[in-house]
């Protein structure tokens, strides 16, 4: 059977590579019956955030490249337009794919096309605004799509909203057509109940408001088909042929499908089973940021009342499951609501609360007008925890969180503030709840260092960055987790005769100008380093200030990230083959020491064959 074969090949797989899991399991049969009825890729499939997309990926031509699947390379762990033409939309963010299926159709129409749309979009991504925003503008505007709503009762966690609630009913009670049938059982069993059934459209509509939320559908302007049985082939199948052969209005097709499908590990624990690190990780050296952060706000709830923490369904990620335990009434989430988020957090701030927003870095820009517009022209004491900043590895372009200090610095009254190691971030979330102004706080995927945790919180002086190892040949300014890179930089330097100096900038904004333009009158080259984008960003700052400053003869270099989208694969690769490592740090700052260019030419001509 080939749902059994798909099952096998995704749970040999997954876990090796690392991947999502239990939200794959859960689609087979959708996605196979989704590819018997209709023609991909002359009818287009849009699967919403991708990451469901691998049994789509295996039956379209691609499993003989599965096995790379999440590996530098190889196939994506989301749909993407360059990898195949079954792709029909990229993404790795929620809550796109009826906007996109919508303006296909529309072109589609303008163009005098006659194939198929279908936007594929599970219930946790309903819950962002924007999946709503395109319903309404699809309702209105009565445009011929398919929405299959794929309702497993989560997105990463278990769903939450009024949204969810409805779902829940229309999941459990399937009163509608119960009650469909014995009415019309009895009312045709009088003479004149042909007639009047025939005539009773109106009462069949007050049937459906009463016993069905489904009706909210049609109301929005949708015909509504289901619930379907979302793993029986022939259910599926029948539902999508009605569904593809309305003519004239869009649809919705209610798939009831169970995360984690036919693998029971998979199905008691969806959670844990959405997305697998591969299985060949090395143990980590410590605690990850994301746990260190989450044990730090608790300490900080537990101080004072007024800490309230919000995340935008991403409670496990965040490392703020086990807070929201602790305090229930004091964590939010709001599901995939990145906008809400920040704007509710504005409000609390506007009542005397002191919010943390806890949000991945690449998903923060989702909120960038909430930012700019709701809490920083207020200049509202909110703090956000951006995790997930830098190179994240093989989630791949979609989730690297590359742009953030650019995005951010820009914005007047934002702070923006990178810990060094995981000690350090403790201090600056200690720092930041106490400071009246907004502050952002970026910190990496995985562990760090391994620093050992302070018992008591500190203050650390906002702007001020610290000098770590000091050198009269050349500055390395480096940024959250490219600082202890650059300390073995500087000790490969040292071994070589190069006298180094070594910051831990803290701030990206605002900078520490005093030492920044001490070091650089004395040294007279900076070597800026940082995971960000060069555009706009750490770097870009510091070469500003040289320059402004009328520090003359003074040479900067700046390292980070190109500007281009950076694809999967290991974190540490990419540190590699970008320069960011200690060795790469080393041997840009070389070649920024006249005298050890001159060094290496004066070996050359001494050494014969060299």
């Amino acid at each position: 059977m080939l749902g059994s074969e798909i099952r096998e090949e995704l749970i040999t797989r997954v876990p090796l590579n690392g991947g999502h899991l239990a939200s794959n399991l859960g689609v087979v049969e959708l996605t196979i019956a989704l590819h018997r009825v209709f023609d991909s890729p002359s009818d287009k499939v849009i699967w919403d955030v991708g990451h469901q997309s691998y049994v789509h990926k295996l039956l379209t031509g691609r499993r003989d490249r599965f096995t790379t699947i999440r590996q530098y390379g190889g196939l994506s762990g989301f749909t993407d337009r360059s990898e195949s033409v079954h792709d029909a939309f990229g993404a790795g963010h929620a809550s796109t794919s009826i906007s996109a299926a919508l303006g296909m159709a529309i072109g589609r129409d303008l163009s005098g096309g006659n194939f198929h749309v279908i936007a594929v979009i599970g219930d946790g991504a309903l819950t962002g605004g924007m999946a709503i925003e395109a319903l309404n503008h699809c309702g209105h505007l009565g445009t011929r799509i398919i929405v299959i709503l794929n309702d497993n009762g989560m997105a990463i966690s278990p769903n939450v909203g009024a949204f969810s609630r409805v779902l829940t009913r229309m999941r459990l009670d399937l009163r509608y057509e119960i009650a469909k049938k014995k009415a019309r059982k009895t009312v045709t069993f009088f003479p004149w109940g042909k007639g009047v059934w025939s005539i009773s459209k109106r009462m069949k509509s007050s049937m459906k408001r009463a016993l069905l939320p489904g009706a909210m559908w049609e109301e929005f302007g949708f015909t509504y088909v289901g619930p379907v049985n979302g793993h029986d082939i022939r259910e599926l199948e029948a539902a999508l042929i009605r569904a593809r052969d309305f003519e004239t209005t869009p649809t919705i097709v209610h798939v009831l499908t169970r995360k984690g499908k036919g693998h029971p590990p998979a199905e008691a624990d969806a959670a844990t089973f959405h997305g697998l690190a591969p299985s060949c990780n090395v143990a980590a050296n410590g605690p990850s940021y994301s746990s260190v952060f989450g044990k730090t706000v608790s300490k900080l709830m537990k101080e004072n009342e007024k800490v309230v923490a919000i995340s935008a369904a991403m409670l496990d990620g965040t490392g703020l499951a086990r807070v929201s335990q602790e305090f229930p009434h004091r964590v939010f989430d709001v599901g995939i609501c990145e906008q809400h988020a920040v704007t509710l957090a504005g409000g609390l701030a506007c009542q005397g609360y002191i919010p943390i927003v806890a949000i991945y870095s690449t998903f923060l820009q989702r909120a960038y007008d909430q930012v700019l517009h709701d809490i920083c022209i207020q200049d509202l004491p909110v703090t956000f925890a951006l995790d997930r900043a830098g190179l994240v590895g093989d989630d791949g372009k979609t989730h690297q969180g590359l742009f953030d200090i650019s995005y951010l610095s820009s914005v007047p009254n934002m702070i923006v503030a990178a810990p060094k190691d995981e000690d350090e971030l403790q201090h600056m979330l200690y720092t930041s709840v106490h400071y009246p102004h907004p502050m952002a706080i970026r910190y990496p995927r995985g562990s760090g260092p391994g620093a050992r945790l302070s018992p008591e919180f500190q203050v650390l002086p906002v702007g001020k960055a610290e000098l770590l190892k000091d050198g009269g040949d050349i500055a390395i300014l480096a940024i959250g987790s490219t600082v202890h890179p650059a300390l073995g930089a500087a000790g490969i330097l040292e071994s070589e005769g190069i006298s180094c100096a070594v910051v831990n900038a803290r701030f990206a904004k605002p900078l520490d100008s005093d030492l920044i333009l001490e070091l650089a009158s004395r040294t007279r080259r900076v070597l800026t380093v940082e995971e960000n984008t060069l555009s706009g960003g750490f770097g870009s700052a510091v070469a500003q200030l040289i320059q402004s400053s009328g520090c003359t003869n003074v040479t900067v270099a700046c390292m980070g990230t190109p500007d281009e989208y950076l694809g999967h694969g290991p974190q540490d690769l990419f540190r590699t083959m970008l320069g960011l490592d200690a060795d790469g740090i080393a041997e840009r700052a070389r070649s920024l020491v006249p005298r050890v260019s001159m060094r290496a030419s004066t070996l050359n001509e001494k050494t014969p064959g060299l």
